[in-house]
Parts: C-alpha cells; sequence; structure tokens
C-alpha cells in the first residue's frame, strides 16, 4: 500500500468505541491518501511505504474537533443584557420584553453580507486554535426569506474562508418576529415553511432546527415544519425542553431526527424515543452556565436508553457566549457528570453523528476524511481538564496541514 503521507510515532485516540478507552493507541501510525485515512493501526503493522513520513513524536492524535450546534453568524451585541441577568431578570423576561434573540435579528437584518461574514470568522478563530475541523452554524437570527438566506450564504462562506467543514442550519422557527407577533402559525406557515423549500432547493442547508418552547414555537407548529422538511428532504433536529418539558425529545425523535439539543425538561418517554430513534442528546453547558439553570439534563436516563450524548458551545451572543469547545467539554463534565471520555466522545464521535456526518469524521479509521488534531499532552484527559490552556501542535484536514 503506498501513502501520500504516513504519521508515525504517535499515540492515537481514534475514539472508536467497544475497545481500550478513547480507541487509544499508543505506539500508532496514520497513512493518509489524497482527503481520506487510508489505514490506522499500530506502528509495526504499518502495510506499506509513503511519499512523505512524518514523526509525531509521541504527541496525541484525535479526530479533529466537532462543534455541532453554534449560532455564529450575528451581528450586533447583548452585553447588557448579561449584566440584566446578573442583576437578577430570567431569560424569558428579557424576551418578553423585546430583548433576547429578537434584539440580536434587528442588529442582524441591518447587516451587510461581508460584516456577518466577518463576525464570524473572527468567532471561527478560536475555534480553530483549539483543534476544531467541522463546526454547524445556524441561521435564525434574520427571519425574513431573504435575511434567512443571507445567514446559510455567510455560513457557506465561511466554510470556503477558513477551510473547515461547514455544516448549516436552517433555524428560520427561532422565535416570532415582531411583524407576526401574536401570529406564530402564520409566521411558520408564511416565512418558514417556503424557506425550507428554498434552502432544500439551492443546497443552502443541510438540516432544519426549531426551537420548540413556552417563548418560542409550540410543538404543534414545530410538527408542521418538520413535516415540510422531510417532504423537501432535509433532516430535522430541535431546540428541545430547554426550559420546560414541551414534549420536545419525543416529537424530534418521531421524526428520525439528528438530535434533541439542551434536554434539561426532557421526560422519560422522549429519552426512551431518542434512544429507538437514534436521535443524539446534544448537551449545551454553556447555556445552562450563563443562565445559571439548575435543571441538569438526564444523563444517567440517556446513558440507560443508550442516546448517544454530543457535547457543544451553543455559541451565541446572549445566553451562551462562549467559543471554546474545550471550556464546553469540561463544563460537561463538571456540571453534567459526563466522564472525559464521553466528553471527547461528545466533541467528536457524537458531535460528527449529531450532523449526520459519521460515516465521514469523528473518528479515526479507514476511510473517513483525514481530519485530526495533533497535541502536545501527555494524556486525553489533559484535553478536558484545563480551562484556558490550548495544547493544539497542529490541524490536518483533508489530508492537509493547516
Amino acid at each position: 500500500m503506498q501513502f501520500d503521507r504516513l504519521l508515525t510515532n504517535a499515540r492515537l485516540a481514534t475514539m472508536v468505541p467497544g475497545g481500550t478507552a478513547y480507541g487509544a493507541i499508543e505506539d500508532g501510525a496514520i497513512g493518509i491518501s489524497g482527503e481520506r485515512i487510508a489505514w490506522a493501526g499500530p506502528v509495526a503493522e504499518v502495510p506499506g511505504e509513503a511519499a512523505v513520513t512524518e514523526n509525531m513524536d509521541g504527541r496525541w492524535i484525535t479526530p479533529a474537533l466537532v462543534d455541532c450546534h453554534t449560532h455564529l453568524v450575528f451581528a450586533g451585541d447583548r452585553s447588557d443584557e448579561y449584566e440584566r441577568k446578573l442583576a437578577g431578570e430570567d431569560y424569558a423576561a428579557i424576551a418578553r420584553a423585546g430583548g433576547g434573540i429578537r434584539k440580536t435579528v434587528e442588529a442582524t437584518r441591518k447587516a451587510g453580507a461581508a460584516e456577518l461574514a466577518a463576525g464570524a470568522l473572527s468567532r471561527l478563530d478560536a475555534y480553530a486554535l483549539e483543534g476544531a475541523g467541522t463546526v454547524e452554524i445556524k441561521s435564525g437570527y434574520g427571519l425574513t426569506h431573504d435575511s434567512e438566506l443571507a445567514q446559510l450564504k455567510a455560513a457557506r462562506g465561511v466554510g470556503l474562508a477558513s477551510g473547515m467543514r461547514i455544516s448549516a442550519t436552517l433555524l428560520a422557527a427561532h422565535t416570532v418576529p415582531v411583524e407576526y407577533e401574536g401570529r406564530p402559525g402564520a409566521y411558520i406557515d408564511e416565512v418558514c415553511i417556503p424557506l425550507v423549500r428554498e434552502a432544500a432547493r439551492t443546497g443552502l442547508a443541510d438540516a432544519v432546527d426549531a426551537y420548540c418552547e413556552g417563548i418560542a414555537f409550540t410543538p404543534e407548529e414545530t410538527r408542521r415544519l418538520f413535516i415540510a422538511a422531510k417532504a423537501a428532504g432535509l433532516p430535522v433536529k430541535l431546540h428541545a425542553d430547554q426550559l420546560s418539558d414541551t414534549g420536545g425529545g419525543q416529537l424530534v425523535a418521531e421524526f428520525g431526527g439528528l438530535s434533541a439539543d439542551h434536554i434539561e425538561y426532557t421526560n422519560e418517554a422522549g429519552i426512551a424515543a431518542m434512544g429507538k430513534a437514534g436521535t443524539v442528546g446534544v448537551l449545551l453547558p454553556g447555556a445552562f452556565y450563563a443562565l445559571r439553570e439548575t435543571q441538569r439534563p438526564p444523563v444517567e436516563a440517556m446513558r440507560a436508553a443508550g442516546v448517544p450524548m454530543a457535547v457543544a458551545t451553543d455559541a451565541n451572543p446572549g445566553t451562551s457566549p462562549l467559543v471554546s469547545l474545550l471550556t464546553a467539554a469540561n463544563m460537561a463534565c463538571t456540571l453534567f457528570h459526563l466522564t472525559v471520555e464521553e466528553a471527547i466522545a461528545g466533541i467528536t464521535r457524537e458531535g460528527a453523528r449529531a450532523l449526520g456526518l459519521a460515516g465521514e469524521i469523528g473518528t479515526i479509521e479507514a476511510g473517513k476524511m483525514a481530519d485530526l488534531a495533533v497535541w502536545d499532552i501527555e494524556r486525553p484527559a489533559e484535553l478536558v481538564q484545563w480551562i484556558g490552556k490550548r495544547p493544539l501542535h497542529g490541524r490536518i484536514l483533508g489530508g492537509e496541514w493547516l
């Protein structure tokens, strides 16, 4: 077997389940051909030669990190709301008073495409420094036909400029815009559903999301949107049961959804349905922390039901001003009681699963994309233990060093 590049003298955290912790291979090697991993295993078993051989000097290599839930394309500032929350106001009250998502919507509608893309790229820099290879970006701060499409186009452009894989999600059903005040059903029918069809036709979106909550959309309204998404050939995911139990976990599982995100209040029936459907539970500890929530996601129930658990930043200007995936992993362990291995799987293997990309990225296996992160660490646990430390040596995306 002839490789384009062979990485030797490496310790591999392949994140392939069912074997050693982290799927670890202590004296490992990775053969890369083109954009993909051609072989990975013990260095003593390398089945060929390479045009270029590189000694990793005992460094750890993981799959490039995956953030499966962000809101990185937006304009404006909501630091005033941070001060208001510290003073005792809750998020629901701020949103009802015209703050929250609506404030970002107002600023985003006024921004040009170049401004939106530049802002997103500046935020994405933090992910690059922490070994990310794939980041999901949602729309949801335009809430009109043209502005939602502009956000999706900005997300696609950010991917081209950064070299990262960007998964774009249509989240037009994020909140009810002021012009549809009191008419959320009409907004779903007149704006969101036509947007679903347009985003599918143009290839601007990889999935459709919604915010099913008392301050946003009902399960019935969400169901209409999901029916349209499935008819258009787009998979669905859901901001589910963050502030109350709306049955969101069960609803998204009914549609074979990729993920149910937040899920602090998801009930037992919802967890069971997610387990049967293979729907990933996406844990967002940044929002839990920023909102000072006390209701933790039902992690034990998810383990018992076999629900895969991903971890993401939920990066947004109001309720989760977090652009560090490693810090999100630390929070998931400290606040939600995940193990270190579960947390690293959550930002690699399970994050990929939550995006419908488990066949392409998230583990170090032959046939998958050669998206890798190389670390100056002694144990994988260091990635989660430290807050603010960035031990990245370098990234390989699509078989090339960045």
